[in-house]
């Protein structure tokens, strides 16, 4: 054998088990991620943001794991029915209430070591009741009439409806008591408690935090660094220091990537799917990452703007959703690997309709409902009604985010041979959700984003009670300012409906007004990109959904 060779061979030997050793010893984690949250408080303003980014740091009392189950975080046993911790109360007139009783882990503490205790849930629920508080999903703090508390760790919760997700604690959003208390009763309105809790002034405050990590240093907008929280009772967490990165242009996150400035991308708010796609045909990136683009339950959409007299006639939006190819779209930019959507339920739902009213790609439909509504094409080519006004629409999203801007481009050509003109208008992510979205400062058109939980109710999304508006402290996420009492009525039925098999049908009735009147026009359902480095364990299970939300204390280096 050529001496050379044999001395290249004997060099590369050496560095193999070097280069094992350096990933073994590797303690920190750089993650890109294209969004930042508007805010830090686990009830306020809900994003995929900050539901990635919480959870290296929080954990609710029972949610949702990553495999879809229902699961105790801060509880010793799920309550249900069988096991006899839930209890149907007859409330008299025919009304059915519920008695759900948690224990709290003995073990479970904040990150200052302060036990966590029947006292925070108290105050927890004490705080969320008044929608002015401005927590997200105040209808959860509003069914329960009492918290009552037997002792440190045992409480039973006494709701005035007997609804089936009645274990699901994720937008209970437990508070320490021993710090935020003090904040509440310092305050002249319960209004101004999003502006003075310590999530907001004192973030980096260890007793806020309870999972594996805890929030140490941030830079709003730019970065959040979380280090080992030493009173987590679970697991010990291999990294000293992850560090989630926020660089909104999808085309600068990809460039970070590839230069090693980040050790890799989150799956839910990172990479377009047409990155992704052109970096794992890459020899170079095959040796180094994984790519993987699981099936989640996010849905990307369009809310209108039905306060807009453009938009108020359903014949206009209906119109609208027949003029987009939406299968041809998801085929050219991203492989056909986002499904086309139909409603906001995720065909892996249980909830979801096959029959669900679905709207074809129909330009010579769109343009007779167009003509129906009263939109005559102008000289131009874009339709005006009796009164002048052209069908211009501003069409809003986050700014720099490749995978939609691509989308409203060809939209805006869509849409304009039926005779409608989409003038793009996108602003920075953190200005769109923490503003924008909330007080309806889009005139027309947004585009965003919702996750769900499996089998969750619109309660949040479509509800009535869910617009966002001064009283509520513009919690809730009806951006669109949906109000139907027939949908109302249907969520409210659905939740009390403890029996799956006859919720099936109040799901297809809710599909069939959604589908009808389109407050929001439906996309596809998102497949996440995920290009994780081969040193990198526990972020991807192979067969499974990746580890989006828990479980972050496992994640290690081969």
């Amino acid at each position: 054998m050529n001496k050379s060779l044999i001395t290249l061979l004997g060099a590369v030997a050496l560095a193999l088990p070097m280069l094992a050793q350096s990933q073994a010893a590797k303690d920190t984690l750089v993650i890109g991620m294209s969004q930042y949250p508007p805010s830090l408080h686990p009830g306020i303003d809900p994003t995929v943001a900050k539901t990635y980014g919480m959870r290296f740091a929080y954990r609710p009392i029972a949610t949702y794991n990553d495999d879809r189950q229902m699961q105790c975080f801060l509880c010793t046993e799920v309550p249900t029915v069988a096991n006899g911790r839930a209890k149907l109360v007859d409330l008299g007139g025919g009304k059915k209430g519920l008695t759900v009783k948690f224990t709290l882990l003995p073990q479970a503490k904040w990150g200052d070591g302060t036990p966590i205790t029947t006292k925070d849930v108290a105050f927890t629920w004490s705080v969320g009741s008044k929608p002015e508080s401005g927590f997200a999903r105040p209808a959860l703090f509003q069914k329960i009439t009492k918290v009552e508390v037997i002792d440190d760790k045992n409480y039973v919760l006494h709701m005035n409806k007997a609804e089936y997700d009645f274990a699901d604690m994720f937008d209970f959003a437990l508070l320490p008591a021993h710090l935020e208390e003090p904040v509440v009763k310092g305050l002249s309105t319960p209004a101004d408690y999003n502006k003075h809790t310590n999530y907001s002034r004192n973030p980096t405050v260890a007793g806020l935090w309870n999972g594996p990590y805890k929030l140490t240093q941030l830079q709003s907008g730019a970065f959040m660094v979380f280090e080992p929280n030493p009173h987590w009772w679970g697991q010990k967490p291999h990294f000293k220091r992850v560090t989630l990165k926020t660089i909104e242009n999808t085309a600068t996150l990809e460039a970070n990537l590839r230069s090693g400035d980040v050790d890799f991308i989150s799956g839910v708010l990172g990479l377009s799917m047409d990155q992704g796609l052109a970096m794992s045909k890459e020899p170079a990136m095959q040796q180094k990452y994984h790519f993987e683009f699981p099936l989640g339950l996010v849905y990307e959409h369009i809310d209108t703007n039905r306060s807009n007299p453009l938009l108020a006639d359903k014949r206009v939006r209906q119109a609208l959703l027949l003029g987009i190819d939406r299968e041809t779209l998801v085929k050219q930019l991203v492989d056909g690997k986002f499904p086309v959507a139909h409603s906001w339920v995720n065909p892996m739902d249980a909830g979801y309709d096959p029959n669900v009213t679905k709207y074809p790609f129909d330009q010579a439909k769109a343009k007779a409902l167009l003509d129906q509504a009263g939109f005559k094409p102008g000289a131009d080519g874009i339709r005006a009604n009796a009164a002048g006004q052209r069908l211009s629409l501003e069409y809003m999203t986050t700014a720099g985010n490749k995978l939609r801007e691509l989308i409203q481009q060809v939209l805006q050509n869509q849409w304009k041979q039926i005779g409608v003109e989409a003038v793009i208008k996108n602003v920075p992510a953190r200005t769109y959700f923490g503003e924008t979205l909330k007080k309806q400062q889009f005139t027309a058109l947004a585009e965003l984003a919702w996750s769900s939980n499996p089998e969750e109710p619109p309660t949040n999304t479509l509800a009535s009670s869910a617009i966002p508006n001064a009283a509520n402290n513009y919690g809730g996420a009806n951006y669109s300012q949906f109000s139907d009492p027939t949908m109302d009525r249907l969520i409210g039925e659905v939740q009390r409906e403890l029996d799956p098999a006859k919720r099936k049908p109040l799901w297809a009735q809710m599909q069939k007004i959604y589908t009808e009147e389109l407050p929001v026009l439906p996309l596809f359902f998102r497949t996440d990109v995920y290009v994780v480095p081969k040193w990198l364990t526990g972020v991807v299970r192979p067969g499974k959904l990746p580890s989006n939300y828990y479980g972050q204390e496992t994640w290690g280096v081969r």
